[in-house]
């Protein structure tokens, strides 16, 4: 079932709620309460990996999510002339107010016109401050506040819970415009629809084509068949990681390439196991360049169709993976916050030295920077660089040690495994034009 988060404050939450439970066999409702409508923009970025499909109470918080939601449809009710007569019809009938003397926040001119013209209501010079933006409550609060003050209103009118509790706090007469049960209970049918697409979506079939470039001139001596196993074998590893990751399954069809089997449910499901982090990993294994081409689609062949024409538009950018969707749309090159980069050389001379002297190469301490970047920390310790450059934790000891005998990187200290075994040293690199 669909994953609804349902944002707004407490009065409106508990009617979506309420009326959402009619559809409680088709969709999960994940309510979000705020006391303030700036705090719809936390709220999205700390639950979004929890929901499918969000649904707002009003275009306030809306308006602030929306700068915030990355690839969730989101719904909001908007004002209509139901939720406008309703309150019309209280305040000129049952309380006797002109609306002539009456300030309106959220509603539009022309929508405001055409109520007052279905309902045979006059008022030539209505104040109006309509939604073109959002605006923070104490905006809207001034606005109504100003005109009462000047005696060129007696009431108002607004779509705001925060804007109603302030001016009923401040004694001014406030009415709110408050959706019905039937208005929510249509944006809940369409919710539905929403997730029915959503749930096809997922269950189409992803293929992601892997392919590394000229892996063979990375071994010194292109004859020795051995190393290019060892390093085949790993490079299998990386890919089998991954994969699993993502419960997928793959085939290795060729000279370092590959093909990943999955469906876009589980691969879209695991952002933290995006596609870059593997190919960061190829490239820091290999010394080479790879490229990904990911395709969707509703049957394994127009899935590998689109994540051939995908892998084709990925060879010409540097490290790339590129999304081809079931309807034929491109994405890419796809990114992660904490991309991996190095490079193959340094302008640093004394640092060119000191790594002669090490009997470490530019490339390799590179790398190790970059790692240490990638992982958001200020230390780096032999298993880290073992995981991720692909080498035997008793290599990366060693070149960790050779770099801090020649003060490249300094020993601050050491790490207790979680399991048996001895301490893990754990080292910090010098800043230096490399590492700033």
């Amino acid at each position: 079932m669909s994953k609804v988060g349902i944002v707004g404050p407490k009065d409106s939450v508990e009617l979506m709620v309420a009326v959402g439970r009619e559809f409680s066999d088709r969709m999960t409702l994940i309510p979000h309460i705020y006391q303030r409508v700036e705090e719809v923009a936390t709220i999205v970025t700390e639950n979004e990996m929890e929901i499918d499909i969000w649904f707002f109470s009003g275009v306030g918080p809306y308006s602030i999510a929306k700068e915030h939601i990355r690839k969730q449809k989101a719904f909001f009710p908007q004002i209509n002339a139901s939720v406008l007569t309703k309150v019309l019809l209280e305040m000129v009938y049952r309380d006797g107010f002109t609306l002539d003397r009456v300030s309106f926040d959220t509603v539009s001119e022309a929508h405001f016109r055409e109520t007052l013209e279905e309902l045979g209501m006059q008022c030539e010079n209505p104040y109006l401050n309509p939604y073109q933006e959002f605006r923070l409550t104490a905006h809207l609060v001034d606005y109504h506040t100003r005109l009462i003050q000047e005696g060129k209103v007696d009431a108002c009118v607004t779509g705001m819970l925060s804007v109603t509790e302030e001016l009923k706090r401040r004694g001014i007469k406030v009415y709110r415009m408050g959706f019905t049960r039937l208005t929510f209970r249509e944006i809940f049918k369409q919710i539905l629809q929403e997730g029915e697409t959503l749930h096809f979506k997922r269950s189409q079939i992803a293929v992601q084509l892997i392919e590394v470039t000229d892996i063979e001139k990375l071994v010194n001596e292109p004859a020795n068949a051995y190393e290019l196993r060892r390093l085949d074998l790993k490079l299998q590893e990386l890919v089998l990681d991954y994969t699993e990751s993502i419960s997928g399954s793959f085939v290795a069809v060729g000279n370092s390439k590959f093909i990943i089997f999955s469906t876009r449910g589980s691969f879209e499901d695991n952002p933290e196991f995006h596609p870059t982090i593997l190919l960061e990993k190829i490239k820091l294994l290999t010394n080479s360049h790879a490229s990904m081409g990911i395709g969707f689609g509703v049957t394994a062949l127009s899935a590998e169709r689109n994540a051939q024409l995908a892998l084709g538009h990925a060879k010409n950018h540097r490290d790339a993976a590129i999304l081809v969707d079931h309807d034929g749309s491109i994405e890419g090159p796809l990114r992660q916050t904490n991309s991996i980069s190095y490079e193959y050389w340094t302008q640093d001379k004394e640092m060119s030295e000191n790594l002669k002297k090490a009997g470490v190469s530019i490339t390799t301490f590179n790398k190790i920077i970059s790692v240490q970047k990638a992982l958001g920390q200020k230390y780096i310790s032999a298993s880290m660089i073992a995981e991720w450059i692909g080498m035997t934790p008793r290599n990366a000891r060693r070149i960790l040690s050779d770099l801090a005998e020649h003060n490249i990187i300094e020993l601050i200290g050491e790490e207790t495994p979680t399991n048996r075994g001895r301490p893990r040293k754990i080292y910090r690199i010098l800043p230096s034009p490399q590492t700033t």
